[in-house]
């Protein structure tokens, strides 16, 4: 059997993504990403969270909905925390094969649903909707006799603006959806906090941070709000629809949530440098040589990226997290190198504020990169040292002053 409990009412149903490079379309996930629901078991048998046809997650569900000796027919209710497609795309095909089958969801969530789900007319009155701290029972659970009720907490743009998190009162699990996740696949069986070694433990969080720069990181500022909501809260559980479940310590992925959304809403941002670099003919990476000696001469940790070859997602969670930037690219055809373009644009689409920058690179027949450079980040709030650009090859002078200058950048921080 590969089932896996909560509390005897609850189930766990996890879905592995392993092969799909690819999260949101576009976000390279080495590690993979679970897909997590939930069966709870009263009188009423609910799923809280959905899963789509992304590799056969549909099929992982309903086989291990099976384990449970359940089928999807016996489900009364369906609760959807969030709307995006890796959560909804089967709804249609579920409403279809049971026709009593109910939706719990936000009013916001059903206007989406109206357009995600194409359902015949008389299907929307199966859909149902809750406030924040509206309240269902469910009845007793089928295994401990005990009274299984939920409670609805409204979330808004954590990370959509029709966001919900579902609290089952008995055994104080909070259903967090996309909120208090991350990527890494659980395809061992474990699902666990308790069952993962330190080790594991780190390269989880390294996927969390991954997870929250790439998905979550511009809405620092309703994370906060979410977090301040649910303090008062009993939970003892925290079950997400990506990643680990939390039971030995739920209160470990909230605090790490807590100091992400820090990261550019006036909270600590952690002391290192995340250098950027990228070079047609090696003359900015040269320069780039230069400024990390500096770096390095004070002690202060550093990361070298190179653009193109990193990934983009990679190269966005060590700079959401670096109080310091070093970015060094050359000039192309009068403006910035394109690998970089694409780069401040996400910084500007994921709120990567409060940085303190340097900004170094070569040109060859003509300068400009500047120009662009400071078009693109006029809204970042960063604190820009003085920029660097030399023709062509650097000469001992140039090398000298951008050793001077990561040394600055550094000791800046």
């Amino acid at each position: 059997m590969d089932t896996k409990y909560i509390s005897p009412d609850i189930g766990v149903l996890r879905a592995n993504i392993c092969n799909s490079p690819y999260f949101e379309g576009f976000w390279k996930i080495d590690r993979g990403v679970s897909v997590n629901a939930y069966l709870l078991t009263g009188e009423k048998k609910v799923l809280v969270d959905l899963y789509s046809e992304w590799e056969h997650c549909d099929q992982q569900a309903e086989s291990q909905l099976k384990e449970y000796g359940f089928a999807l027919e016996d489900l009364d209710i369906l609760v959807m925390n969030h709307m995006e497609c890796d959560h909804t795309a089967c709804v249609a095909d579920l409403m279809k094969r049971n026709k009593k089958l109910h939706i719990y969801c936000t009013e916001k969530a059903a206007a989406l649903l109206k357009n995600f789900v194409k359902l015949e007319e008389k299907d929307w009155e199966r859909i149902k909707t809750v406030k924040n701290g509206d309240t269902l029972s469910l009845g007793k659970g089928v295994k401990s006799g005990t009274e299984l009720s939920l409670t609805f907490y409204e979330t808004p743009n954590i990370h959509w603006p029709e966001t919900m998190m579902t609290y089952e009162n008995s055994s104080k699990t909070l259903f967090s959806c996309d909120a208090f996740g991350s990527y890494g696949a659980l395809n061992d069986g474990r699902v666990f906090d308790d069952e993962f070694s330190e080790d594991e433990h780190r390269m989880f969080e390294e996927e969390c941070l991954l997870y929250y720069a790439t998905v979550v990181a511009s809405f620092g500022v309703p994370v906060k709000n979410g977090i301040a909501k649910l303090k008062d809260l009993d939970i003892a559980v925290i079950a997400p629809s990506h990643g680990i479940v939390w039971r030995k310590n739920p209160g470990a992925i909230v605090e790490r949530f807590a100091k992400y959304a820090g990261y550019n809403t006036g909270g600590e941002q952690d002391k290192h440098i995340c250098v950027i670099s990228g070079s047609m003919y090696g003359n900015t990476s040269r320069g780039t040589e230069a400024l990390i000696e500096g770096i390095k001469e004070t002690g202060v940790p550093y990361t070298l990226l190179n653009i193109p070859e990193t990934p983009l997602s990679h190269v966005l969670a060590q700079a959401f997290r670096s109080k310091g930037l070093a970015l060094a690219f050359p000039t192309y055809e009068y403006k910035m190198y394109p690998p970089a373009v694409h780069v401040l644009d996400m910084f500007a689409r994921k709120h990567i504020y409060n940085k303190t920058v340097a900004r170094i690179g070569s040109w060859g027949w003509s300068g400009g990169a500047q120009k662009e450079y400071e078009q693109l980040t006029a809204n970042l709030r960063w604190t820009n040292l003085e920029s660097l650009e030399w023709q062509g090859t650097a000469n001992e002078e140039n090398l000298a002053d951008l050793k001077a200058l990561g040394k600055k950048l550094a000791e800046s921080l």
